[in-house]
């Protein structure tokens, strides 16, 4: 146990921290120079493609030091506030963290949410100035900034650079003496936390999981302290670049868990793994449930592929475990799932990563958030559907959740950051100003009213150097109405939307212009109305497509094209009675994005 190092990185999105991974792989040696690419440990291909880290890796190291041998466990994280919950699970797993910071950015909002995170678990803190090859780089502002933060003394930050190696030695030299060996007893009976897990279709369920006490060997038998269900360990072994079977695992290791578990509601994320025969006595504590932020229907397209819907996401869910999900119908979509994610990126990844490793096509719904309905006879329930909603003679008041939020930004982009807070009925609680460049905003917001696009506005406004964080902080009172969306008369209910009452009459005929553009013409006008309860708020009419009946007419009386004409009213109107109004995906997306 001496010779073990369990370590993450943590660092704000965009910082360098699977390239300074990259790096220490290969100083390392654990990947030869025909596997090495960059980001080598991002596995899936969306995490090369957008150059962002989506799920923790955990990869082991051998290193030699002074003449010893060390196994180092490195679970590198993502740096985005929709994945932060990977990143709690893998503080979970560790002894020390080393703190990546860009030198040319500085310290950002996700890094200090992140680091609170690591502190709060009594990990060992390495700070790291990273990118000092570039021209831009400000290291004495940057040191002082960490210094601030954390206390420490210019002699422990390392100036290290991902792209050249400098500094890679010094990172893990500092890995060896600095971070503390594991803590526990290979003696005592088996105590093992489960991390995080992955679907082979091969295998089964590959369990990653990290032993506080005890020993696991080879076809011991298991059980999973959660559920309760027993299992023979088939394989176990360490996380390398790929997975190497060992015969037994002691305290202190990181590896995993192969036993043939077929169905994913048996592996929970956060279970603790113990020996049937000698077990241990209680499971390992503080490890929290996921808190879904932003709520939406996933319905597939095709009513058929619902069962393959079903799989997708159980396999989904196995790998990611922040996502939650319910089966839920709707009227004009049929069956399909409402789904809790942390973050409307984390959605966005979600579907792609359906139709992806999945081949599932789907639809997803107007995201929106959980609102608390207090009625009229004492009782409340939590809505989390706009068509869930009961009448409004009943409602007594509504509450919907509020966060924390906190904002750091260059202080020249004070004024645009503030108005956009102010404009999504946010409150300032507090400003202040981190150096004389940067200031640090906190705000109170209604989380309905950041679901759609305020991270991408504050990105914009911000020229890219807001960084954003935020804690649900509780429920308060607001006057929301229901939107409703009229396709001739027939109200369609996945495009219904919670929505304050100020801000409801623009958003509904905004939907109206888009949807008209959207909708494709017909042989009959189409109808689309935006309606509060029974008062219409707003109309659009998409004008019928119509065929020159006349055409065949040419002379004689006027009355011939009469008769001709009112034929073809009479059948417009009947086709009207029977035609029904297809709402292409197009327009559940467009919707996201009416600014």
């Amino acid at each position: 146990m001496e010779n073990i190092r369990n370590f993450c990185i943590i660092a704000h999105i965009d910082h360098g921290k699977s390239t300074l991974a990259d790096r220490l792989l290969e100083n390392t040696k654990t990947v030869g120079e025909r596997e090495m690419h960059d980001q080598v440990l991002d596995s899936m291909e969306l995490e090369q493609e957008r150059g962002i880290t989506i799920k923790s890796h955990a990869i082991q190291m051998d290193y030699v030091h002074e003449g010893k041998e060390y196994k180092l466990n490195l679970i590198d994280t993502p740096g985005h506030v929709d994945f932060s919950y990977e990143v709690s699970r893998s503080i979970k797993a560790c002894e020390g963290a080393l703190l990546i910071i860009d030198a040319t950015q500085g310290i950002q909002a996700q890094t200090i949410s992140n680091l609170y995170l690591a502190i709060e678990h009594d990990l060992e803190i390495i700070p790291i100035l990273n990118k000092m090859d570039l021209p831009n780089a400000m290291p004495e502002v940057v040191e002082d900034q960490i210094i601030d933060l954390i206390g420490c003394d210019h002699e422990d930050i390392i100036r290290a650079s991902g792209k050249t190696g400098e500094g890679v030695e010094a990172i893990l030299t500092n890995i060896v003496e600095k971070v503390p060996p594991p803590k526990g007893d290979p003696n005592a009976p088996l105590q093992a936390l489960i991390f995080d897990s992955v679907f082979n279709s091969f295998r089964g369920i590959i369990a990653y999981f990290k032993i506080i006490n005890g020993q696991i060997r080879k076809k011991d038998l298991v059980k999973f302290v959660a559920t309760g269900k027993e299992y023979d360990a088939d394989e176990i072994g360490v996380l390398k670049l790929g997975l190497v079977p060992k015969n037994v695992l002691s305290t202190g290791d990181v590896g995993y868990i192969i036993s043939g578990i077929k169905t994913a509601k048996e592996v929970k994320v956060g279970d603790t793994i113990t020996h049937v025969e000698k077990p241990c006595q209680k499971a390992i504590s503080g490890f929290e449930e996921v808190k879904p932020m932003v709520f939406a229907g996933v319905y597939p397209i095709d009513a058929d592929d619902y069962e393959d819907l079903r799989a997708a996401m159980d396999k989904l869910q196995l790998n990611d475990a922040s996502l939650t999900f319910e089966p839920e119908s709707s009227a004009a979509l049929g069956f399909g799932f409402r789904c809790g994610f942390l973050g409307l990126l984390h959605m966005e990844i979600i579907q792609e990563r359906l139709e992806r490793e999945y081949e599932m096509n789907v639809i997803t719904t107007v995201p929106n958030v959980s609102y608390l309905v207090h009625l009229t006879d004492g009782s409340t329930q939590t809505v989390y559907n706009p068509s869930g909603m009961p009448a409004s003679t009943i409602i007594q008041e509504i509450e919907e959740p509020y966060i924390r939020a906190n904002i750091i930004t260059a202080s020249e982009f004070i004024g645009p950051v503030m108005t956009l807070c102010l404009d999504k009925r946010g409150t300032l609680v507090s400003q202040n100003y981190l150096t004389s460049e940067r200031a640090e905003l906190v705000f109170n917001l209604p989380l309905g009213e950041i679901v759609f696009d305020f991270y991408d506005k504050l990105k914009s406004i911000s020229k890219g150097y807001a960084s954003f964080d935020y804690h649900i902080s509780g429920f308060k009172p607001a006057k929301l109405v229901r939107l409703d969306i009229l396709l001739n008369g027939e109200m369609v209910d996945a495009l219904s939307t919670l929505i304050h009452f100020d801000n409801a009459y623009n958003f509904g005929r905004r939907m109206c212009e888009k949807l008209k553009e959207l909708i494709p013409r017909q042989q009959f006008d189409i109808a689309i109305q935006a309606a509060i309860g029974a008062k219409i708020i707003a109309r659009e009419t998409v004008k019928a497509v119509r065929k020159d009946v006349t055409a065949k007419c040419y002379g004689g009386d006027i009355t011939r094209k009469r008769k001709l004409l009112e034929k073809q009213k009479k059948g417009k109107k009947r086709m009207k009675q029977v035609g029904n109004v297809e709402v292409p995906q197009k327009a559940f997306l467009a919707v996201l994005k009416l600014d």
